[in-house]
């Protein structure tokens, strides 16, 4: 970014927590992995922590914009849902897995989400406010929820 002050049109893309979409392997993957081992999808506590999320075809479309038109300096967040609650996504993970859900007491959350335990918990929303208006990013794809429901994590 600091290359921004000698005419170089640098920025930083902060991606959504959630980047989803078929054949994703990443947060959500490994959550429906750690619920087909346990045999039931968790949740921290209450549930109420949310995470932002992208499909990464917004996100694609994000990164040409901001080569294209982004100005040198900025500072871009991709979130197209700026927080669906993990307990939201735990009743649609296992509606669709046809696993019970259930909630995992925070002293218990290592013990059942091994490493991925500091994710699941976090309360990651953000907004994408500024970046819609600035390059006028309009995300068109699936929602986070959308992709659970058409069977992208069942495998």
């Amino acid at each position: 970014l600091a290359l921004a002050d000698r005419g170089v049109r640098s920025s930083v893309v902060r991606l959504a927590p959630t980047v989803h979409g078929a054949g994703d392997g990443g947060f959500v993957a490994t959550y429906a992995q750690i619920a087909r081992d346990r045999g039931f999808v968790g949740y921290v506590d209450d549930g109420a922590n949310r995470w932002a999320a992208v499909h990464r075809t917004d996100a694609a479309a994000l990164f040409r914009l901001a080569i294209e038109q982004a100005r040198g300096g900025s500072i871009l967040h991709g979130a197209a849902e700026q927080g669906i609650s993990i307990r939201e996504l735990a009743e649609v993970l296992g509606a669709r897995m046809e696993l019970p859900v259930r909630s995992v007491p925070p002293q218990d959350a290592a013990e059942h989400f091994g490493w991925f335990a500091t994710f699941i918990a976090l309360d990651a929303a953000a907004t994408s406010t500024v970046t819609r208006e600035s390059l006028g990013w309009v995300p068109s794809g699936p929602t986070l929820l959308q992709d659970v429901d058409a069977g992208h994590y069942d495998r």
